[in-house]
């Protein structure tokens, strides 16, 4: 019963946010089938909706997987504020890309941006447990402070 309390604590806001990207991607299939039953199938604004979460379905798995692997290697709570930013980000693209498709392009970039920071401290992660396990020095608690700092630079567009 310790022992899984004490994984929880170190995975539940990756959990918090994984949920939550559920919720977002029931959300945009909501939306895919409400054009689809409001139109025919072959209307404009439905190929735009059916896009933007084909779209977003396939950068979902990459996410998941940075994000998790970044707060399981290096620091929960940074990855679980950049998932966060990222849900937020892929709300403002999906609704973005129903107006003019231009409107969809910062929200894609910013995207971009996230996932590369996840994919850093993924990196980074795995490097500090290489330098602990081959060599004795610990940087982890260094590393988080940068990273938690460098995780405030994310909010910038």
């Amino acid at each position: 019963s310790l022992s899984i309390h004490l994984v929880v604590e170190n995975i539940y806001l990756l959990v918090i946010v994984t949920l939550v990207s559920v919720l977002q991607n029931v959300f945009f299939a909501q939306k895919v089938e409400r054009e689809c039953k409001s139109h025919h199938s072959h209307t404009s604004a439905f190929e735009r909706v059916s896009c933007a979460n084909r779209n977003c379905m396939d950068a979902y798995p990459t996410f998941l997987a940075v994000m998790w692997c970044a707060g399981l290697c290096l620091s929960q709570a940074p990855a679980a504020f950049a998932g966060i930013i990222y849900l937020l980000v892929r709300q403002q693209y999906f609704v973005g890309y129903l107006g003019q498709t231009s409107q969809s392009t910062p929200g894609y970039l910013f995207g971009k941006r996230i996932i590369s920071f996840l994919f850093l401290m993924c990196i980074v992660g795995i490097f500090n447990y290489l330098l602990v396990r081959y060599y004795g020095s610990d940087y982890k608690d260094y590393v988080e402070t940068i990273t938690k700092a460098a995780s405030a630079l994310l909010l910038i567009p």
